[in-house]
């Protein structure tokens, strides 16, 4: 056998174990997610609660809104994303007991829902929409602070 092929066989090897890798990770993830927490339910469980409670509250321009606000995640993402968002969305809209979904309720739970790394994402976006990021800065604040402790 030649030299190059021995090579090949080592580089498709060791990117096969990364890939398998990249993939369990994100599945062992998922999964965990999955897992059901002290109350009986899992993580996903809650999500789908909130989400199938509020779907009342939620009307057409909230929906717009959300779909428009999730466009920057990728395509292979963006499903998920909206899911999670949407159910923390849900989740503080009853809290509330809000009669609907606002637009504020929209950028609320987008902004809890997603890791501070991410919001320079949303921050962008809403400037493209020539949406006023000031009344939203608490929020903003409230997810650094959790996060560094």
């Amino acid at each position: 056998m030649s030299d190059w092929f021995m090579y090949f066989i080592v580089a498709w090897c060791v990117f096969f174990v990364v890939i398998m890798g990249i993939g369990g990770f994100f599945m062992f993830r998922k999964f965990l997610k999955a897992l059901p927490k002290e109350d009986g339910k899992s993580t996903l469980d809650w999500q789908d609660h909130y989400i199938q409670e509020a779907l009342h509250l939620w009307s057409d321009d909230s929906k717009e809104l959300l779909n428009e606000l999730v466009t920057p995640v990728p395509e292979l993402f963006r499903e998920v994303a909206k899911l999670k968002i949407a159910g923390k969305i849900s989740k503080i809209a009853l809290d509330d007991k809000a009669p609907s979904i606002s637009f504020e309720y929209v950028v609320r739970g987008y902004i809890e829902a997603t890791p501070p790394r991410d919001h320079k994402f949303l921050r962008k976006k809403l400037k493209q929409m020539e949406i006023d990021v000031k009344p939203y800065e608490q929020y903003f604040a409230k997810e650094n602070i959790t996060s560094v402790n």
